[in-house]
């Protein structure tokens, strides 16, 4: 109903140019000139069948108006900002033009549609619809037979709340601040005094969940108590370190020593397996601390765990994490629990002002996260656009063809979209934190087949969080082989839940052979590097930590900033320790197992060997292999083949054991660092 068209009037322009000396006589401004943009009007009708309108014009960078009325009437109004016009109209359809000056004299000029009927409307018809980019926003838009505008109420429930003036084939928008159910009203507005209305009741459902970021939260889940105040405010600081629009703002004013805030999830928290939380926090001061709680809101003084970190502070984002691997997973927490410098009583002000954003749960860092898939087990599997993928036997199983599974995936593209395809969800989100490099077994028809992967997470599409997609292209036909995706560069910090996979990305296809193709073994090379800590204890005189690589050399076969150091002391002959993972260490594609080990003297043995969760003295293990160091007092890799192990058996413990069947004595003697134990 609007049209747009820009007019330009040089008066103005001349007049400055004349007066302008002529080292002043620069166009370089006239770069910066902007037109009015966004014009439009509202029309007001009185309700009394008398016909007056009045015309409030509005526009970005207009300084006045021009308004023809749009019904023969010769002389146009002028109309400063902020100013109106009233006329008077018969019954009747009109287009009022409004064009828009701005200071410089450049013009933009709109037509906006104007219904004048004493008759009450008729056949109202509302659309109400949540924002597809935020939960809590309410788009409102409205048609009637001979209505002249809408009032829109978007709560019933608030007294004297102000309606919210809706023009013809425009849209109102309301943003709620807490999940709920909303009455709104919608009133259409003719020129007479009756009007017709409709109510409707909004459901605004935005579940708090992980991840935490801010952006779009239930305000009614944010408490603040004994001092403590938590607000949503823009971020202070966009950089690198977080380039989030939107942040937690957490003020400990003068209250109790304990005051802080917390955060009501929707449901109790899962920690089965992600037993890490992370969190971005701007800091004021340097070697602040915080404390991170959960607790049960239907006793919290019984029930509740907690972690404290130090900050680094000096007013910067900073990431810290919190492992709550001891945590009691059968108990209900629902309520996270933020205290900047428990103990010490706050004074409001910059000093005591905090910023917290991206409340993220982990897992930690296993033998392989959520890879290799193998298609052995089932995945939850779908597609889109003409695409189709099953679970199928694996076509061509020839250990002299690269790929010996028995099961595989299988993909067509049908007729449809050129970007139809399939997603493969898993619920252990991907792990990029060792590697960025995704290989996956491929068999395909042709040569020059291109395959698309791209990671998305769990979020329903279009609002997906995705990484940049990579494409790799087939070399051989009907036969498998190993294509590799280059990911560096990837979020390592979003949770990617979803593999997105598009044959032949921009060409339609017909569901033949010719666009039919297997995959297998989708993989990212993930070990145990030690830089998250993983769940470690010791037994019988061994002890293990998680300590600063003494030997970062990258002459000497170790860049790493973190290792593991065992010690042996005086114990018994086995003493050693574990390493306990939440995701089984995976034997599926090799057997053969590599360890970084630094030792103080050759002809150190190093026994390894996996076991099950079972507690010992119950557990099904593996034949434990031992090795030996040949080198002194630098890094080398060492070799384990466990070739017969058990495929079948989930192996979540790795025992370590140095020079079994010797006592240590806790010396030098017996003390060696270990790193980047790998499956390959």
């Amino acid at each position: 109903m609007k049209t747009l068209k820009y007019l330009f009037s040089i008066g103005l322009f001349l007049l400055v140019f004349i007066g302008c000396t002529e080292d002043d006589r620069s166009l370089d401004y006239l770069n910066e000139v902007i037109a009015p943009a966004d014009v439009s009007a509202t029309l007001n009708i009185s309700q009394d069948n008398s016909g007056l309108v009045t015309i409030t014009p509005n526009a970005t960078n207009a300084s006045s108006y021009n308004v023809n009325y749009g019904d023969g009437t010769e002389e146009l109004a002028n109309v400063s900002q902020g100013e109106s016009t009233e006329h008077t109209y018969a019954e009747g359809t009109y287009t009022i033009t409004i064009e828009a000056i701005g200071l410089t004299g450049l013009k933009t000029e709109t037509t906006q549609e104007l219904v004048v009927s004493f008759r009450t409307p008729e056949n109202l018809i509302v659309t109400a619809e949540i924002d597809s980019s935020n939960p809590f926003k309410l788009n409102v838009s409205a048609t009637a037979d001979y209505a002249a505008s809408f009032e829109v109420f978007f709560d019933t429930s608030i007294i004297d709340e102000e309606p919210t003036l809706l023009m013809l084939d425009e849209t109102v928008s309301f943003e709620y601040p807490a999940v709920g159910d909303y009455t709104i009203r919608v009133v259409a507005l003719s020129g007479g005094a009756e009007t017709t209305e409709i109510t409707q009741v909004i459901t605004i459902a935005s579940p708090t969940d992980f991840p935490i970021d801010f952006e779009f939260i239930d305000t009614g889940a944010l408490i603040s108590f004994d001092g403590g105040v938590i607000t949503v405010e823009d971020n202070p600081q966009v950089d690198a370190n977080n380039n989030s629009a939107t942040v937690a703002k957490i003020v400990k004013n003068a209250g109790q020593v304990w005051g802080g805030s917390a955060i009501k999830m929707s449901a109790p928290i899962d920690f089965s397996a992600k037993k890490l939380v992370t969190i971005d926090v701007w800091s004021p001061r340097p070697d602040g601390k915080l404390l991170f709680k959960v607790e049960d809101p239907a006793d919290p003084q019984n029930i509740f765990f907690e972690k404290e970190v130090t900050l680094v502070g000096n007013s910067d984002w900073e990431k810290v994490t919190f492992d709550l691997s001891d945590i009691d997973t059968a108990e209900a927490y629902q309520n996270i629990v933020l205290i900047f410098d428990l103990g010490i009583e706050g004074a409001g002000g910059p000093d005591w002002t905090f910023y917290v954003d991206n409340i993220k749960q982990a897992a930690p860092v296993s033998g392989e996260s959520a890879t290799p898939i193998t298609f052995e087990t089932p995945y939850a599997l779908r597609s889109f656009d003409g695409g189709d993928i099953s679970i199928v036997a694996n076509p061509d199983q020839d250990p002299n063809n690269g790929n010996t599974s028995s099961t595989t995936a299988k993909l067509i593209k049908n007729a449809g979209e050129t970007w139809g395809g399939s997603v493969i969800g898993v619920t252990q989100p991907f792990s990029f934190l060792n590697s960025t490099t995704v290989t996956a077994k491929v068999w395909s028809p042709r040569a020059g087949m291109t395959l698309t992967m791209k990671f998305e997470d769990d979020t329903p599409w279009p609002n997906t969080v995705a990484s940049a997609e990579v494409v790799a292209t087939s070399t051989v036909a009907t036969q498998w082989e190993e294509l590799t995706f280059d990911f560096s560069g990837i979020d390592t910090n979003i949770d990617f839940t979803n593999i997105v996979l598009i044959m032949d990305n921009g060409t339609a296809g017909d569901g033949t052979d010719n666009f039919t193709i297997y995959v297998d073994d989708i993989s990212t090379r993930s070990f145990l590097n030690f830089e998250p800590q993983q769940s470690l204890r010791s037994f019988d005189g061994g002890d293990i930590s998680i300590i600063t690589n003494p030997d970062q050399n990258p002459n000497n076969g170790n860049t790493s900033s973190m290792v593991s150091q065992l010690v042996k002391n005086a114990g018994e002959t086995w003493g050693g320790s574990v390493i306990g993972v939440t995701q089984p260490f995976s034997f599926v594609n090799s057997t053969t197992v590599t360890a970084k080990v630094w030792s103080p003297r050759t002809g150190l043995t190093l026994t390894l060997k996996f076991e099950d969760d079972t507690p010992w003295p119950n557990t099904v293990a593996s034949a434990e292999v031992v090795a030996t160091s040949t080198v002194a007092n630098q890094w080398e890799e060492l070799t384990f083949d466990f070739s017969g192990i058990d495929t079948n058996i989930e192996f979540t413990n790795l025992v370590l054991i140095m020079d079994n069947g010797t006592a240590g004595d806790g010396s030098s003697n017996y003390t060696i660092y270990v790193d980047d134990i790998d499956i390959n």
